[in-house]
C-alpha cells in the first residue's frame, strides 16, 4: 500500500515538474519582453534585459504611442481590419456551414469537400494570384485589399460548425419549422445558442489569425497608412535596433490584447472542447 502511494505520489511530482518546465520555457519569452518593456534603457544597458525593473517605468509606451510613425494608426488599422474578417467571416461560415449540412441541393458534398480541401493549400501559394487581382482591381494599399481574402467565411470554421451542426436534435429543428419558424429564426434562435461556445472559440481563432497577420498586410500595402500591428513591430526592430525596450514595448503592446482574450474566454473554449468531446 505504501508503495503504491509513494509511486503514485512520485509520478505526480514527475508530471508536474514537466509541466512546470514546460510553462517556464512557453511563458519565458513573453516574461522578458514585458519586462524589457518596462525597464529604462539607461538600465537595460547597465544590467541586460533579466533583471526586475526598478522603478517600472511606461517611459516607451509614451513614446511609441506619441511618435508619428508610433502604434496608434496600426493599432486603430488592426482592429477595423479584425472586425470586418471577423463579422464576414463568422456570418458566412454560419450560414454555408447550414447549408452543407441541413440543406439538399445537387453537388452538396462534392463542394464541400473541394472546399475544404483548400486547407490542404498553403497560405504561400495563393499570394501570388491574391495579389495580381487586387492589384488589377486597383484595390492595392487599400482596406479593402487586407480584408477581401477573407472575409467570406473560413473553410475551417465551415467544416467545424457542419459537424456540430449535424449532431443537433432534429425534433427541436422539426419543432421550430412546424411553428412557423424560417431557416434565418430558426438559426439565430435555436442552431446559434445551442453552438455558442463553439462559436465564441471560433471567434478566437479569427481573431487570433488575422490579428497576427503578417504576410499578406505586408505584401498587399505599402507606407504607414493602413499597416497593421505586425508590420509595424516588425519595422521597429529595424528602426530602433539599438533601442530593445521601445521594441519590446511594440511587442508587448501586439500582443496584450489576445492574452486579455484568451483570460477572458478561457471558460468558453474549455466548455466547446468539452461538449465536443461528449457528443
Amino acid at each position: 500500500m505504501k508503495k503504491n502511494l509513494a509511486r503514485r505520489v512520485l509520478g505526480h511530482g514527475a508530471t508536474y515538474l514537466v509541466l512546470l518546465a514546460a510553462a517556464l520555457l512557453t511563458l519565458a519569452p513573453f516574461t522578458v519582453s514585458v519586462l524589457t518593456s518596462l525597464t529604462s534603457p539607461r538600465q537595460l544597458a547597465q544590467q541586460g534585459p533579466l533583471h526586475l525593473p526598478a522603478p517600472p517605468t511606461l517611459e516607451s509606451f509614451s513614446t511609441l504611442l506619441a511618435s508619428v510613425d508610433g502604434f496608434v494608426t496600426p493599432v486603430a488599422v488592426t482592429v477595423q481590419m479584425v472586425a470586418v474578417i471577423l463579422v464576414g467571416q463568422i456570418v458566412f461560415s454560419v450560414l454555408a456551414a447550414y447549408a452543407f449540412a441541413h440543406l439538399r441541393f445537387p453537388g452538396r458534398d462534392l463542394l464541400f469537400w473541394v472546399f475544404v480541401a483548400t486547407l490542404m493549400v498553403p497560405q504561400v501559394v495563393v499570394v501570388v494570384p491574391l495579389y495580381l487581382m487586387l492589384s488589377e482591381a486597383g484595390l492595392r494599399n487599400t482596406f479593402w485589399a487586407l480584408v477581401l481574402p477573407f472575409v467570406l467565411g473560413s473553410p475551417y470554421a465551415i467544416f467545424l460548425l457542419r459537424e456540430n451542426f449535424r449532431q443537433m436534435p432534429s425534433e427541436l429543428m422539426d419543432a421550430m419549422r412546424i411553428d412557423g419558424a424560417g431557416t434565418l429564426r430558426l438559426l439565430w434562435n435555436l442552431v446559434v445558442p445551442l453552438n455558442r461556445p463553439i462559436i465564441v472559440t471560433l471567434v478566437l481563432i479569427t481573431v487570433v489569425t488575422h490579428w497576427n497577420s503578417f504576410m499578406w498586410p505586408m505584401v498587399i500595402t505599402s507606407g504607414p497608412e493602413w499597416r497593421t500591428i505586425t508590420v509595424a513591430t516588425s519595422a521597429l526592430q529595424s528602426q530602433y535596433s539599438s533601442n530593445w525596450t521601445l521594441v519590446m514595448a511594440g511587442t508587448t503592446l501586439a500582443m496584450l490584447p489576445l492574452m486579455l482574450l484568451m483570460i477572458v474566454f478561457q471558460k468558453q473554449i474549455t466548455r466547446s472542447v468539452g461538449g465536443t468531446g461528449l457528443r
